[in-house]
């Protein structure tokens, strides 16, 4: 069975739940920003990602309250002031942002309420935040309003104009290292996501070549019972398939199958081909 809500139809019971639960994980912004009076506000939201490198853009949408209506006090102060810091969420301070998150009335400040430590900007007003391990400083370039009823969304369009980074996350190369940056992500309900090794994979994925794809796998491959349609991936993201360097064995072709599957499992595509030829 399968469930349907047709949205032409007005049927959206549920919806919100349905969608955030759906579109998963997500990461999570915490967003600090400051009115004309100079208030400082921090609050999280997860519909949020980044959209371009060069300009580098960040975008999250603070959703009007399905209650009653109403704008978050973020998207009110950047009609104020078209600033914003934007910093990831660790699990260390996951249980502080989820505090941030409560409706506090207009003008008290999250960075209080939840235990964070405010530091001065560089370049924009609003304040950074200490605990986070990444901070972006950004200027608002565009506020899109996708609707005006409760639960319609508002694109804040933010262009990041500094970068902060704590030099613990990085790893001997300069890169963020993911375990590292403990970074959380949010799912539907209470729900929320944690960087650990089983949850963490490779995809190696070179961008300088081209994979023959499934269709070009021969046909006792790409028919195989035993291999999926992720072991079948591994094997198309060959340019070509290669060319057989080791003897013949003598596995039956359900044997070769499992063997190579466990190759693939392991990471040995190589030797999975091999396998198979």
């Amino acid at each position: 069975m399968i469930k349907t809500l047709d949205i032409t139809k007005g049927e959206t019971e549920g919806l919100y739940n349905f969608l955030s639960s759906a579109i998963t994980p997500r990461p999570i912004a915490l967003v600090s920003t400051i009115d004309k009076d100079g208030r400082m506000n921090l609050a999280p939201f997860s519909f949020f990602n980044v959209f371009s490198v060069n300009p580098p853009i960040l975008v999250f949408s603070p959703v009007k309250s399905g209650r009653f209506g109403t704008n978050k006090h973020t998207l009110e102060n950047i009609l104020e002031v078209k600033e914003c810091v934007i910093g990831l969420v660790t699990e260390d301070t996951a249980q502080q942002v989820s505090l941030a998150s409560c409706s506090f009335e207009k003008g008290v400040n999250e960075f209080k309420k939840a235990g964070f430590t405010e530091v001065k900007s560089d370049l924009i007003t609003p304040s950074r935040i200490k605990e986070s391990p990444v901070n972006f400083e950004c200027k608002v370039n565009d506020i899109v309003v996708l609707g005006e009823e409760g639960g319609a969304g508002n694109l804040v369009i933010a262009e990041i104009l500094k970068m902060h980074i704590d030099e613990n996350i990085l790893d001997n190369e300069g890169n963020i290292d993911p375990f590292n940056l403990n970074i959380v992500c949010r799912h539907g309900d209470n729900w929320y996501g944690k960087t650990t090794k089983d949850s963490l994979y490779e995809i190696a994925k070179p961008i300088s070549k081209m994979g023959m794809g499934i269709d070009n796998l021969p046909e006792n491959i790409k028919n195989s019972e035993i291999l999926t349609g992720s072991d079948l991936a591994i094997l198309a993201s060959a340019e070509e398939i290669p060319e057989k360097t080791i003897s013949e064995n003598n596995f039956s072709e359900t044997e070769k199958h499992k063997q190579a599957k466990s190759l693939l499992s392991e990471g040995k595509s190589e030797e999975a081909w091999q396998t198979l030829l």
